[in-house]
């Protein structure tokens, strides 16, 4: 949409105001995705999810690229933008559910990583497609998103199911193959299968093909029901401060800047004084380039360094950039008729370092920590909230970029940011524990929430001091 956007207003001949809307409007949109996928994926599996998830992408890309106006080029973005609430959503989530420990933060990392790469092939697929005719161009550049869809809805039926899903289905059949297939030994893979079992309350001897799975709810109320009390609705102090930590993380990640940085990218040059077409997709190519080098940088320093180190450096990097950024268009805004050759550089330099930094640390890791650390039963509900935190600082950040630039001039809106960036930065270094190296059952334990045999254990207590108490109800006082 980056480069599109150029086009689109010539061709359409719409007013900022409209094309900041569409190019925002994606992210509230995909609120419907985040939250239907969760429900989606608890039902019928992580598998078919993502299959699901590809098939609207498909219909999304195919609506924007055959739109004849801007209705039905909001039409487009809107199912587009349930695609990308769903595949927000649920590619961390089974990611995260099928790695191992010790390789998990490298390939929950795998989303973020080809979101970037799609994002590089839309910077130069925009650049290959400038050529074409005004009217033809842009629809090109937009349609041409439904050929990567169809490949994914095809081969996602190679990858195996979510053995943790499987498991709260009661198939421990079938989650103890995938677990072989995903597990370095026998042993392994074992002691995950016995692990998982426990997070979802069934008893360790009791074995089986197909199990009958305990409702851990006390009221009697489905499962769903169950799932937004013990999030939302009455949630523990533990469960609220993993959500606090998640929702804090998702809404930090845009409210610092990213969305603008790389959906306006090709305004953001034209205000420092790049105004030639084909230099401006040019450069915004580079922004591609950068993203997707650094964050493949990431995927193997996730798993060694860790995600706090990796985190706070990462959000230091981007305050100073925000600044330098702010500087340059600052002083470009106030030679207008007339190049200002270091400031220009200045704001090439700050942007492509504000990228580096933002690829390399929060912007993969905010996926890889937020799949991590919600209990198994409320996970996908808990990456759904995060997504929807996520979406939504993300459209009033985009739909207002423009209008912002306006009000306090584009150099001020990156001061802006940079103030968000540095709260953020405090916000990370208080809420965020390290969570490198443990299983995605051990995560509740620094979060303050007691090991699951311990729960068990109360459990089972509290329920044997209600039936005697029930006993004792109706027996004979003694006189």
């Amino acid at each position: 949409m980056s480069g599109a956007a150029m086009y689109i207003k010539k061709d359409l001949r719409i007013t900022d105001v409209q094309l900041e809307i569409l190019i925002g409007i994606l992210s509230l949109y995909s609120l419907f995705g985040s939250f239907a996928g969760a429900r989606t994926s608890d039902r019928i599996g992580r598998r078919l999810t993502v299959v699901f998830a590809a098939v609207i992408f498909f219909a999304g890309s195919l609506l924007m690229g055959f739109a004849v106006n801007y209705g039905m080029l909001m039409a487009g973005r809107f199912v587009a933008g349930v695609g990308v609430g769903y595949g927000g959503m649920i590619a961390p989530v089974y990611t995260a559910e099928i790695s191992p420990a010790a390789s998990r933060g490298f390939l929950t990392t795998f989303p973020e990583v080809f979101i970037n790469i799609g994002i590089l092939l839309g910077y130069v697929s925009n650049f290959a497609f400038a050529r074409l005719p005004l009217h033809l161009g842009w629809r090109v550049m937009l349609a041409i998103g439904a050929v990567p869809s169809a490949l994914l809805a095809l081969l996602v039926f190679c990858m195996p199911e979510s053995p943790r899903w499987l498991v709260l289905k009661g198939r421990l059949a079938d989650a103890r193959v995938v677990l072989e297939r995903t597990s370095a030994t026998p042993e392994e893979a074992a002691a995950r299968l016995a692990d998982i079992k426990a997070a979802a309350g069934i008893p360790r001897d009791l074995d089986g093909d197909v199990v009958a799975v305990p409702n851990k709810g006390r009221d009697g109320g489905s499962s769903e029901t169950q799932v937004w009390k013990q999030l939302i609705l009455s949630p523990t102090p533990a469960v609220r401060r993993i959500l606090l930590s998640a929702v804090g993380l998702h809404f930090f990640q845009q409210a610092s800047g990213s969305d603008s940085v790389v959906q306006y990218s090709a305004r953001l040059f034209k205000s420092a004084g790049i105004t030639d077409d084909n230099k401006l997709l040019g450069v915004t190519c580079a922004v591609g380039v950068t993203k997707t080098f650094f964050i493949l940088v990431a995927t193997f320093l996730l798993d060694r360094a860790g995600r706090r180190p990796l985190l706070l450096a990462s959000t230091g990097g981007m305050i100073v950039s925000l600044l330098s950024l702010g500087a340059g268009l600052t002083v470009a805004g106030h030679h207008p008729d007339g190049k200002v050759a270091w400031a220009v550089a200045l704001c090439i330099a700050s942007t492509l370092a504000y990228i580096a930094f933002f690829s390399i640390g929060l912007g993969p890791i905010t996926g890889v920590y937020t799949s991590e650390i919600f209990p198994l039963r409320v996970r996908a509900l808990g990456f759904a909230v995060g997504v929807a935190s996520n979406r939504v600082t993300s459209a009033v950040i985009s739909m207002t970029f423009l209008s912002l630039s306006k009000g306090i001039t584009i150099g001020g809106s990156f001061f802006l940011y940079a103030g968000i960036a540095a709260v953020a930065w405090v916000f990370f270094f208080t809420c965020l524990p390290e969570t490198r190296g443990r299983t995605l059952e051990e995560m509740g334990k620094l979060f303050g929430m007691p090991d699951t045999d311990d729960m068990a254990e109360a459990e089972d207590a509290t329920a044997g001091k209600e039936k005697v108490a029930e006993v004792e109800m109706y027996m004979p006082s003694k006189m």
